[in-house]
């Protein structure tokens, strides 16, 4: 009977937890939205931090972008040769980066990048005080740490998606035609004739999202972070997983929203 309360007792403890910590995260992120619509707005901040998230993380998307559409060329030819169905490769590569392969893979390099980064940086302006003289100068942290970092997330993700999605197609195209043996005109006839807006559009809408996930929980691991060096390290940690995780949570949620039927 003691096992059993123990056990009980810890489900508890786990479940108040984590109903705490997503109620915090909410109140952090209605806050942080909440000084994007109330002056002032610091635009050099946001211009740094866009900086920051979109050109400089350009080259590992766009590295990660070809890659993946050349490889999901050889694939997807391996396994349509077995129904002499080869004509879909171009259809099946532009329709998996645009929808699904160039957001989620996108924003998982930037979380592994940028998640890291904002939660190091905040996290040692918390354990050196650097935050609390913010609010002793009369500067809101929140507006001025957080805000323009999940503007710039919003904004930023979905123009190098953009990227992604040119790069991934173009991959697909280079194995296609270089090595496959398709017509370049061909394949890039059935590319233009499959591709849709919607299908674009959702990527991007995608791409916004998990871009302020990203910074989300970049800027709340690093706010709220304790404990000297060991908690900078343990939230640059957790601002990366979390944010993986809830990259991967939200892509099978919109989906549902996009194209259930």
């Amino acid at each position: 009977m003691t096992l059993l309360l123990d056990f009980l007792t810890a489900i508890g403890r786990a479940v108040i937890a984590v109903c705490r910590g997503a109620g915090s995260l909410t109140i952090f992120a209605l806050e942080g939205l909440s000084h994007l619509v109330r002056p002032p707005f610091y635009g050099r901040l946001f211009g740094r931090a866009l900086l920051e998230i979109g050109f400089f993380s350009l080259p590992v998307v766009a590295l990660t972008a070809v890659f993946t559409g050349m490889v999901l060329a050889l694939q997807s030819y391996t396994g349509f040769a077995r129904f002499s169905a080869q004509g879909a490769v171009a259809s099946l590569v532009v329709l998996s980066v645009t929808r699904e392969l160039g957001p989620v893979l996108a924003g998982l390099m930037v979380a592994g990048r940028i998640g890291a980064a904002t939660a190091a940086e905040l996290g040692t302006m918390r354990v050196t005080d650097q935050i609390d003289a913010l609010s002793t100068l009369s500067t809101n942290p929140m507006k001025y740490l957080v805000a323009p970092r999940l503007l710039a997330g919003i904004v930023a993700l979905p123009l190098l998606v953009v990227v992604a999605d040119m790069l991934g197609v173009m991959g697909g195209y280079i194995v296609s035609t270089l090595k496959l043996g398709f017509n370049a005109d061909t394949y890039v006839t059935n590319t233009v004739n499959f591709v849709q807006m919607n299908d674009v559009g959702s990527g991007l809408a995608k791409a916004a999202v998990f871009g302020f996930l990203i910074s989300l929980m970049g800027c709340y691991q690093g706010y709220n972070s304790k404990g000297g060096a060991q908690g900078v390290g343990s939230a640059t940690t957790l601002a990366v997983v979390t944010a993986s995780i809830l990259i991967l949570a939200f892509d099978y949620v919109l989906t549902e929203m996009f194209f259930a039927r």
